[in-house]
């Protein structure tokens, strides 16, 4: 990520506006392939189940924008994402012929997402701009997975925002006008920060200003658009780059 340009830093003016930073957190602030990958190995060698658990990783986040999509379509009522990964994962389990595991053992798997680990920088990086700034999550997950994700990973957020406390998903804008609402902000004293571009979009739509963090250990298998962007406010190689730019 070295070799990424530089972005020109936002003005003095424009950064004394932000009061505080969302960040979304699957793949932005944890590592989240990775550590799924690494519990379903050690579930694998205890049972004896042998499979390719990157691409039952892979297979079991690509499920979780369409099940989202079925929710806010309305297609499925109102589940939380720990309801909708059990979903996709029972669905996995038949797909990949996964058959050794007590009720018990799926249901604490299905909980790996609470226990997902940092990327190097996050906590560290959180801790410096959280001097400055409100930091808060601003997830699709639910408030239980992103409480328990923080005591497990470190993660020193002021407050745990989840899409569950706008009864919708993101990109969804409601979303992110809630999480304004709740900080007592207007959305332009808000930075949304993402690996996702789409996350980002949707939020400048409806005022928050935006932060592009790129991970492109997060899908090492994918082509995915990791290219510094002009349309957003800043582009930072990592949060500590990200608390730099910003003066914290």
């Amino acid at each position: 990520m070295a070799s990424l340009p530089a972005a020109a830093a936002m003005s003095e003016a424009a950064v004394s506006e932000v009061k505080a930073l969302t960040f979304d957190v699957f793949g932005t602030v944890v590592d989240w392939r990775a550590t799924v990958v690494r519990e379903g190995r050690e579930l694998g060698r205890s049972k004896g189940i042998a499979i390719d658990w990157a691409a039952f990783a892979d297979a079991w986040r690509d499920g979780y924008g369409p099940a989202m999509h079925r929710v806010r379509t309305g297609s499925l009522g109102w589940k939380t994402i720990d309801e909708l990964h059990r979903m996709i994962l029972d669905e996995l389990l038949a797909r990949f012929q996964v058959e050794a595991l007590s009720e018990p053992e799926i249901d604490r798997f299905n909980r790996v997402w609470h226990r997902l680990d940092p990327w190097p920088d996050a906590v560290a990086g959180l801790t410096r701009l959280k001097r400055k700034f409100i930091v808060a999550s601003l997830s699709n997950g639910n408030v239980a997975l992103l409480v328990n994700m923080a005591k497990h990973a470190g993660l020193p957020w002021d407050a745990v925002l989840s899409s569950e406390l706008a009864g919708r998903y993101k990109p969804d804008r409601e979303v992110y006008r809630k999480a304004a609402d709740l900080l007592g902000l207007e959305p332009r004293q808000v930075m949304m920060v993402a690996a996702h571009k789409g996350d980002l979009r949707a939020a400048a739509s409806v005022g928050f200003k935006t932060g592009f963090v790129p991970r492109p250990q997060e899908r090492p298998n994918r082509d995915i658009d990791l290219a510094f962007d002009d349309a957003f406010d800043l582009n930072a190689v990592d949060f500590l780059d990200l608390a730099e730019k910003l003066g914290a």
